[in-house]
């Protein structure tokens, strides 16, 4: 069974930087451009930064300079490291593999003024 689990999220004050990570099991993550969403209560779930296969990166106009994603394929694993956060960051953060459609279970961001 495919798995993917996040970690890295927690309490930060403005200005400050978290890494979030997430670990796919199973062979998906070879195949897969892999993404970053958030979402915060009441509201849709947003890109925040995609990354392919062969490490062309896409990111939200919100978070551009800011955030960076990478992956390491040997290790399963993709990464979001934040800078410079803000209050308006604050949200559950989710991680992806788009062609394959799963999704992590969520990791909450919290960045405090």
């Amino acid at each position: 069974q495919v798995q993917l689990v996040e970690s890295g999220g927690g309490l930060v004050q403005a200005g400050g930087s978290l890494r979030l990570s997430c670990t796919a099991s199973g062979s998906i993550f070879s195949i897969n451009t892999m993404g970053w969403y958030r979402q915060v209560p009441g509201k849709q779930r947003d890109m925040v930064a995609h990354i392919g296969r062969s490490g062309f990166t896409n990111y939200a106009d919100s978070v551009k300079g800011r955030f960076t994603i990478s992956r390491d394929n040997a290790k399963n694993t993709v990464y979001l490291q934040m800078n410079s956060l803000k209050p308006e960051d604050t949200a559950v953060y989710y991680c992806a593999a788009l062609q394959s459609g799963y999704w992590g279970q969520g990791t909450q961001v919290t960045v405090s003024s």
